[in-house]
């Protein structure tokens, strides 16, 4: 990527993260923490690495589309606002998240565009993700699945059997991102039941590790970039900060499901600017 689309691909962030803050602010209901934190990794996964477009719902390609599976399903405010963005849903459908009737649920659901599967069960994404790619391999679709992931998350004992499993079938088509911002809705990951170290045990399941900073747009594209080329199944390890971008919310624990009121969202999208 050259200077410009980095730059360009930064300030879409802005967008995705002002719509995050609006998004759950409307809705006095969301996870701004998580959403914020994964906010750079989802809109360059979407922006510029998935092979995944909107038009091809009615089209031959849909089958050869890239999967993405929001494994931390409580973010999805980060998800629809980078969908909102790149066209699979109309950006006015943000105002009606976690409302009845409405289509944005509070975890992703499969009657929304661009969503492959329902989330927000912790510890079952990874899981999914292997079972999509191994039925691609099965149809010799060149497909490459995405996986998001929490760290706090990697405690639930599936997700080890799922970093075991793909290895074992040589499911190369299937990337690992973990969020690592290193907090939860309890507190401190570390204090809680620590993962780390985390690189090692990765690579001790035979995964392929890439570390980067998660808010490096050119880190996070080279990362996704190599990993669709990877010969076994990568895992990219992206040290990030809960509530990035929002001076208030960053490294704050109290900020994973909690909702801005008026004035903290205003201070939020000045933030933003």
């Amino acid at each position: 990527m050259n200077q410009d689309e980095i730059e360009k691909l930064k300030e879409i962030c802005k967008v995705n993260r002002r719509n995050i803050i609006k998004t759950i602010h409307n809705a006095k209901s969301g996870h701004p923490g998580g959403a914020l934190s994964a906010c750079d990794i989802l809109t360059v996964l979407f922006e510029k690495v998935m092979n995944c477009y909107p038009e091809w719902e009615k089209s031959e390609n849909h089958a050869k589309r890239d999967r993405f599976v929001l494994s931390k399903g409580h973010a999805s405010a980060g998800l629809y606002s980078v969908l909102a963005h790149r066209g699979f849903i109309k950006e006015e459908e943000l105002m009606g998240f976690r409302q009845i009737n409405r289509l944005l649920q509070g975890h992703p659901n499969t009657h929304i565009p661009g969503v492959e599967v329902p989330t927000g069960s912790l510890g079952q994404g990874l899981s999914l993700s292997c079972g999509i790619a191994m039925a691609l391999k099965l149809d010799k679709n060149p497909a490459h699945v995405f996986c998001l992931l929490g760290d706090g998350e990697l405690q639930e004992g599936s997700c080890w059997e799922a970093f075991m499993h793909a290895p074992h079938r040589g499911l190369n088509n299937v990337t690992a991102i973990i969020d690592k911002n290193n907090l939860q809705i309890d507190g401190n990951v570390d204090k809680i039941k620590s993962v780390d170290v985390l690189t090692d045990k990765l690579k001790a399941f035979n995964w392929n590790v890439i570390e980067i900073d998660g808010h490096d747009i050119e880190q996070i594209y080279d990362a996704l970039m190599k990993s669709k080329t990877s010969d076994i199944p990568t895992a990219i390890v992206a040290k990030t900060i809960k509530g990035k971008g929002v001076s208030f919310m960053e490294n704050q624990v109290g900020w994973h499901g909690k909702n801005p009121n008026d004035e903290e969202c205003a201070k939020a999208l000045e933030d933003l600017k």
